[in-house]
């Protein structure tokens, strides 16, 4: 029996030695394994390796091949954070990687399926239920359900690309390999959302890439192999009908989280905004636009009660129907505008409390009703074109946006009711300015020819009622002259006569 080594004050006993041993063991690296998956900041870019933190007192190095693109440029820096596995162990340092690949054969193969290691592969071809896969110089199989989490719809997209895989079968000395994409992308993607949830909540603001669209919007990854939802209504303070119209695949964007849940399944529901992530338009309305300004805007949509115009990115107003037009009278706002036309409008009303602004179109034209005193002169014959009858009586427009009424009772009496018996909307007719009020938007007509009975007004204001026209003293004065000619009977007396010496024949 060996004689037991004596205690001394310097030297630790036997039992607290072998608790040494393995705490000494466990902060060089100890409890690192191959296989294992590795998460931590770049503290070193060398000419050949890339160092990485493992968390433990060794630090793992990668080679920095692997972390140049097709240009040769380096694709990360120090101090960001990478995620590799841990692909050997010799002695003090730890060889990190983002899958095994290269030389290797069938016992890396094997070591790497026993390890839980990915191994990188190059999809060679697709065949019936999957892919024909090279993985270190072997064919290896993946279905086609496991080439991706999303579904594959065009299956030669993947042939040709580099993944990495999880071994999921090896058989017969690595005769029969099967290998799983979507494994590596689930497990990454339960990592990310552990991480998502432990340092983000709704209300949180944070970047993003666009990674693809939907009908119905855009999904944006918030974390590797996470994605969440921008619904069309969040994609931008204005309206769009497609999620291209707003932003581009492998956009960087910053969104705002709106809420976090799960589906039937289980799977992460992450409800994100790119809009709200910045200001509310609406907060300057009041530094940009006043009642009484022209803007120019764009219709962006039509309603039975009008047309909504957006005049600046998320801000709309509503032109009301009754505000499209002067020149006529509108039953739909198609009539007048179209979805996607520019348009000058005047500004209303704005209701910041009500996120609502009033808008016109026909008072940014001008009111034609401004100059009608100036137009048109009391008296004067002027030519309209016929828009409608009533029973009440003619409408006439006289000049955009300026209709006139002749009334039925000045129809009756007219010395020629012929000219306007039968008229119909859109013949043009001979009328004269009976009275004006521009105030209420009224012009009284009169026929031309004038009525049986009017008004004169003369020299000193006096009114008095004339119940012939011109035509019908015309009319008199020659019935006079012709009985003076007859001997005083007239016209009439004349056919008498000739009628009596007829008779005496």
């Amino acid at each position: 029996m060996a004689d037991k080594l004596p205690e001394t004050k310097d030297m630790p006993a036997e039992g607290e030695f072998a608790a040494l041993m393995e705490a000494s063991l466990a902060e060089r690296g100890g409890e690192i394994s191959v296989g294992d998956r590795i998460t931590g900041p770049v503290i070193a870019v060398t000419d050949t390796t890339i160092v990485v933190d493992t968390g433990t007192k060794l630090d793992g190095v990668a080679d920095k091949a692997e972390f140049l693109d097709e240009t040769g440029a380096l694709t990360i820096a120090e101090g960001e954070t990478v995620t590799l596995y841990v692909v050997s162990l010799r002695g003090d340092e730890v060889v990190l990687s983002k899958a095994l690949s290269g030389q290797g054969g069938a016992e890396a193969l094997r070591a790497a399926f026993e390890a839980g290691l990915p191994v990188e592969g190059k999809v060679t071809a697709s065949r019936k239920g999957g892919f024909d896969v090279e993985i270190v110089h072997r064919r290896a199989f993946c279905p086609v359900s496991q080439i991706d989490v999303a579904f594959t719809e065009n299956p030669e997209s993947h042939v040709g690309q580099t993944y990495s895989f999880a071994i999921t079968t090896f058989e017969r000395d690595g005769k029969n390999i099967v290998v799983s994409r979507r494994k590596l992308q689930e497990q990454e993607r339960a990592e990310s959302e552990l991480r998502f949830l432990e340092s983000v909540s709704p209300g949180d603001v944070i970047p993003g890439v666009v990674a693809r669209f939907a009908a119905f919007g855009a999904f944006v990854e918030v974390a590797p192999g996470l994605e969440g939802l921008v619904h069309l209504s969040e994609l931008a303070w204005s309206r769009c009908d497609k999620a291209e119209d707003a932003v581009a695949l492998g956009q960087a964007v910053t969104v705002k989280v709106l809420s976090f849940d799960r589906d039937k399944k289980g799977r992460p529901r992450i409800s994100l905004s790119i809009k709200q992530a910045g200001p509310d338009p609406w907060d300057s309305v009041g530094e940009h636009f006043a009642v009484g300004d022209k803007v120019e805007g764009k219709v962006v949509r039509l309603a039975d009660f009008g047309a909504f115009v957006e005049i600046a990115p998320g801000i709309e107003g509503l032109i009301h129907v009754s505000e499209l037009s002067h020149t006529r009278r509108v039953a739909k706002p198609g009539d007048v505008v179209s979805v996607g036309e520019a348009v000058t409008v005047a500004i209303k009303d704005i209701d910041l409390a009500k996120r609502r602004i009033s808008l016109s179109l026909k008072e940014a034209a001008g009111d034609p009703w401004e100059k009608v005193p100036e137009t048109f002169a009391i008296d004067s014959t002027v030519e309209g074109v016929v828009e409608n009858r009533q029973q009440y009586g003619l409408f006439v427009n006289l000049a955009p946006g300026v209709t006139g009424l002749l009334p039925a009772s000045k129809l009756r009496d007219a010395l020629e009711p012929a000219a306007y018996d039968k008229v119909k909307p859109g013949d043009t007719v001979s009328v004269i300015v009976s009275e004006i009020d521009a105030e209420k938007r009224k012009i009284t007509l009169g026929p031309v020819g004038g009525t049986k009975e009017r008004e004169i007004r003369d020299g000193g204001g006096k009114r008095e009622r004339e119940r012939e026209s011109d035509d019908w003293k015309r009319y008199v004065k020659k019935e006079k002259a012709s009985q003076a000619a007859s001997g005083g009977f007239g016209l009439l007396g004349d056919k008498l006569q000739e009628a009596m010496a007829r008779k005496k024949k």
